[in-house]
């Protein structure tokens, strides 16, 4: 038996349970037969003796000289007329008026007589002449009250037995119709449990569920189940940690309602086939994978004979992998970055060669003055514009950032005006704020701003920078905005999704678009700040990002 499946064991218990079951059915099926026998045979002779006591002819018989002359050829016709084995009519002193063995008439009663003496009728079983037997004992009175004989009616048990024999055949077929129910539900019980258990036996199926369950929790990815109402029903301890989900697993629930960022959550709701897609969190980009999990539902129906035909297949839910691609994403958004950052310099250092070669000239047509003139000139601008970017945010990489961002936009024919405002207060600058976060963000922010512009009538970027105080706090706040056509108000809701662009899709094929504003909002949320998208009133589109500066912040 310790080889044989969950299946088989459970249906040889199911069998020997409904089996002693059934037993314990007939019997007591079986006990009731003959005490409803008995109880039916009592009540019929309670009622003969009722009747005969009740009959005046008694009364008189038995204040004759010779009441059995009388009562004897009475009983005998009662006898044969009720179908019963005995009628004894009897005086007070238990002396038989009548038997059905004349031989006994005149010898006293076997049986108890106390409580009809008393006025009482009553039942039962005793041990006569005739062997045992169901017996009905009823006082005869008079007009008195006073008790002149007693009258016993009653059958043998053997008689009571065929009674209940006669109803032994409903209960065979009762036991039976139990067995036969019982055991074809069991077996199609354990049916079932065989297919769906494909006939493994208990210990097998228990150390494939800690099998599961072990590479369930070992697995480094977030790994979730989904069933086929949507509803998330298992996932893993990585699973948990990615999307910020309490660890184990309880009732399915609904996605929608863990708090996930709404593109993530319907996403596994929908059940939809995604393949690496990135989604992001408040503090992780992740890469999502989710496929169908099939299971196969038995051989395919087809016409006879027909080959090549694959099993159809059940769908169980969908299978989700998460991989956090945050570590990544960080580091192709610095080198983004950096390419902004190199491009604007490159831009900047074409520009100050331009200049080198101007000045070069001027000396070369003996004018030094003019040569110096406009050297110092171009110093004092770009100093400048240094100076009150690094007094306004404290960040040197920034001021080159935006430095070169000039160069470009007097390249590419853009206006860019470039607005610092003054330190409120103390004169304290954000010195805490991450560099390369700085530069993603501005950077991203003022490429797409002279992508929007380019090629229009007067194009014209504004970037406005500095520190503000809001609520007795202090933030870096930045806004970018372009005199472009503006963003359409359907889209302003999906611009921060991945891979979503509002750009010509001929231009943007193959170049990597809807990633920028992207890293942006991902940038601004790991710095806790905020990204609002609008219109101003001469057109376009305007960003405004707050930053909050940390406690400590250097002057």
């Amino acid at each position: 038996m310790r080889k044989w499946s969950l299946a088989s064991r459970l249906l040889t218990g199911q069998l020997a349970f409904i089996l002693c079951l059934s037993a314990g059915l007939s019997w007591a099926l079986y006990l009731q037969a003959e005490q409803h026998s008995y109880e039916e045979t009592a009540d019929r002779m309670m009622s003969v003796a009722e009747t005969i006591a009740a009959d005046p002819f008694v009364l008189e018989s038995v204040k004759t000289p010779d009441p059995s002359a009388l009562l004897q050829p009475y009983a005998a016709e009662v006898m044969e007329t009720a179908h019963i084995d005995f009628l004894t009519i009897m005086a007070p002193d238990r002396t038989r008026f009548t038997h059905r063995s004349e031989s006994e008439i005149g010898k006293a009663y076997l049986g108890s007589v106390d409580q009809a003496l008393a006025g009482s009728s009553f039942t039962e079983v005793f041990t006569g002449t005739l062997g045992p037997s169901v017996r009905a004992i009823v006082p005869v009175t008079d007009d008195g009250g006073e008790v002149r004989a007693l009258v016993a009616a009653g059958l043998t048990v053997d008689r009571v037995a065929i009674a209940r024999d006669a109803e032994l055949p409903a209960v065979f077929i009762i036991s039976i119709a139990a067995l036969a129910w019982g055991t074809l539900a069991s077996f199609l019980l354990s049916r079932y449990l065989r297919r769906t258990t494909q006939d493994r036996r208990p210990d097998e199926l228990a150390d494939l569920f800690a099998f599961h369950d072990a590479a369930l929790h070992s697995v480094r990815e977030g790994l979730l189940l989904i069933n086929n109402d949507g509803e998330l029903v298992l996932y893993n301890d990585q699973a948990a940690e990615l999307l910020g989900l309490t660890p184990g697993t309880g009732s399915p629930v609904d996605p929608r309602d863990l708090g996930l960022p709404a593109t993530l959550a319907e996403l596994l709701h929908g059940g939809r086939t995604a393949v690496d897609e990135f989604h992001f969190t408040p503090d992780r980009i992740l890469v999502v994978n989710q496929s169908p999990a099939l299971a196969p539902a038995g051989p395919a129906r087809g016409r006879p004979g027909r080959q090549g035909r694959r099993p159809a297949e059940r769908r169980l839910g969908t299978v989700t992998t998460v991989r956090d691609h945050t570590e990544v994403e960080a580091l192709t958004g610095e080198l983004q970055s950096m390419r902004t950052l190199t491009d604007a310099l490159q831009a900047q250092a074409h520009e100050h060669a331009n200049r080198l070669h101007t000045i070069v000239s001027l000396i070369e047509l003996d004018r030094p003055a003019e040569a110096l003139e406009f050297a110092t000139r171009d110093l004092v601008q770009s100093q400048q514009l240094a100076d009150d970017v690094v007094a306004a945010v404290g960040e040197p990489a920034l001021a080159a950032l935006l430095a070169g961002k000039k160069a470009q936009a007097r390249e590419r024919g853009i206006a860019l005006v470039l607005t610092v405002e003054e330190v409120p207060g103390d004169g304290f600058g954000p010195a805490l704020l991450d560099s390369g976060e700085l530069v993603t963000i501005v950077g991203n922010l003022v490429d797409n701003a002279f992508d929007a512009v380019q090629g229009l009538p007067d194009p014209e970027v504004t970037v406005r920078l500095g520190v503000v105080e809001s609520a007795g706090s202090r933030g870096f706040e930045l806004t970018v905005r372009d005199s472009g056509p503006g963003i359409p108000a359907e889209s302003r809701s999906r611009i921060f999704e991945q891979g979503f662009s509002t750009k010509d899709p001929v231009q943007a094929a193959g170049a990597g678009r809807g990633f920028g504003l992207a890293l942006v909002n991902q940038a601004v949320l790991r710095l806790g700040g905020t990204l609002e998208v609008g219109s101003h009133h001469a057109g376009g589109a305007r960003f405004t990002v707050r930053l909050p500066l940390p406690e400590g912040a250097r002057p």
